[in-house]
């Protein structure tokens, strides 16, 4: 369960820091970057959903308070940083980068380790999507 509430941190997170530039967004970029923001934070929302119903089907209690996402992110929050366009582009970039390594491990654990097959197949559809997503941050930022 651990695995999964670090995973939940962190797609609640990604996706706060996703509407957050969707909201704070300046410049000549600002209409193109405000929208791509809009579909990747509604892309991003699901998935906090499925992770928490992943956890919740397995008989675990997924973590919902800002509290316990803080204490479970892998991520790192910049609170009150607010970049410019290009900056927004490059931080979710990395995060996005960040969450694809740590699924990778976490995927192996949990086939390797506890033999969840399951999981790990879910794990993999989770990491493809992260994938996609950087996909289309690095040809924003071309």
């Amino acid at each position: 369960m651990q695995i999964l509430n670090g995973l939940h941190a962190d797609e609640y997170l990604l996706d706060t820091m996703t509407r957050n530039y969707h909201w704070t967004v300046v410049g000549p970029q600002f209409n193109d970057l405000h929208k791509f923001c809009d579909t990747q934070y509604e892309e991003l929302y699901g998935f906090v959903d499925v992770v928490a119903e992943r956890a919740r089907s397995l008989g675990g209690r997924a973590a919902c308070s800002l509290a316990e996402f803080a204490r479970n992110a892998r991520l790192k929050e910049s609170a009150g940083d607010v970049p410019d366009a290009r900056g927004m582009i490059a931080g979710l970039l990395a995060d996005h980068e960040a969450v694809v390594r740590v699924l990778r491990g976490d995927l192996e654990t949990c086939a390797q380790r506890f033999g969840a097959a399951g999981t790990s197949d879910f794990l993999t559809g989770l990491m493809e999507q992260h994938e996609k997503m950087a996909w289309m941050l690095r040809a924003f930022q071309a």
